[in-house]
């Protein structure tokens, strides 16, 4: 996810979904985690591209015993 809010600062909040790929069913009316974030949150996903920094390891040895 890339954050285009433009929001600075911590928060902090609680949000109530329903995993979609779950093979149990929900007890009473919980929503997905796309609905809930935009109902519970007033923020919308939308899919886009962006480019992040990633880290990647080649690779990992045990260190050397002095």
């Amino acid at each position: 996810m890339v954050d285009k809010t433009g929001l600075a600062g911590p928060y902090v909040y609680r949000l109530d979904f329903w995993p979609e790929s779950s093979i149990f069913q929900p007890h009473g009316d919980i929503p997905s985690m796309f609905a809930a974030v935009q109902e519970q949150l007033g923020l919308k996903l939308e899919p886009g591209k962006g480019s992040i920094e990633v880290l990647v390891v080649d690779r990992a040895e045990k260190p050397a015993v002095n």
